[in-house]
């Protein structure tokens, strides 16, 4: 009975710990997915540079939420727990890579990524959550992590083809012509990298390919139309050819 009884104990705690990582990793996506709402703005707005720092900001508070992860997780095997918090790593992965698109018009590697999630304890001062009694044990170390998986990290970038498509298409009804060109390029490049992945990769990876070459399309469409009929075109009405387009390409594949 005690040997029982101390199997229980450790199966609440490690169910407990579980459910505490699925509560912050839905926080982390909300606050991943504002951020991403926020950098959309960036093809309206007059000051580019507010909106950076503002999501710098946001981006900030989201680390908070992957600090208490690396305290929960401090001591034990992530694996193990991995199914609870990859949602909120592939938001913030997405997030986190589409403002690095927006600042240098390139991909952000899987190694920078992991660099800004070292924690220190001055790190922890700014949100004071009480973390789990393991975690308080293990501050005496003083530091803490969390490495994004490879799977994680090409699943967020995955993501990422989505949001630039549609940043494509917000960008040319607010006649910025440049920009569908430098996405489509990126795209195209993105699109390569996963094709050398093919069907050798992880099952969800493949099944986000599909959706990747659904955006290149989207956005390839557009240039073509920027291209061949950009002159006979005004400036404002771009944006509603481009979604009647966009409608088209998707009622064909859901026939196909």
């Amino acid at each position: 009975m005690l040997a029982f009884k101390s199997f229980q104990q450790e199966l609440d705690a490690r169910h407990d710990k579980y459910e505490r990582l699925v509560k912050l990793s839905r926080d982390i996506t909300v606050e991943s997915k504002r951020t991403i709402f926020l950098l959309h703005r960036i093809t309206s707005a007059p000051d580019m540079e507010e909106i950076l720092t503002e999501s710098e900001i946001k981006l900030d508070g989201v680390r908070q939420k992957i600090l208490q992860v690396a305290q929960e997780l401090s001591g034990e095997d992530m694996h193990q727990f991995h199914r609870a918090i990859t949602t909120g790593l592939q938001e913030y992965v997405e997030a986190v890579s589409f403002q690095h698109f927006i600042k240098t018009r390139s991909l952000i590697s899987m190694d920078e990524i992991n660099k800004q999630l070292i924690f220190s304890t001055e790190d922890n001062g700014k949100e004071n959550k009480t973390p789990s009694s393991d975690a308080q044990d293990n501050k005496q170390c003083g530091t803490w992590r969390l490495k994004i998986t490879p799977v994680d990290y090409l699943l967020g970038v995955a993501d990422l083809t989505g949001e630039l498509m549609r940043m494509c298409i917000n960008s040319v009804g607010n006649g910025d012509i440049d920009t569908p060109f430098e996405v489509s390029q990126f795209l195209r490049q993105v699109y390569d990298g996963f094709s050398f992945i093919g069907n050798t990769g992880p099952y969800e990876v493949s099944k986000k390919l599909y959706t990747l070459k659904q955006s290149l399309a989207k956005v390839e469409n557009a240039c073509y139309a920027l291209k061949v009929r950009g002159s006979e075109i005004p400036k404002h009405m771009l944006a509603d050819v481009f979604s009647v387009k966009t409608e088209m390409i998707d009622q064909e594949e859901g026939i196909s």
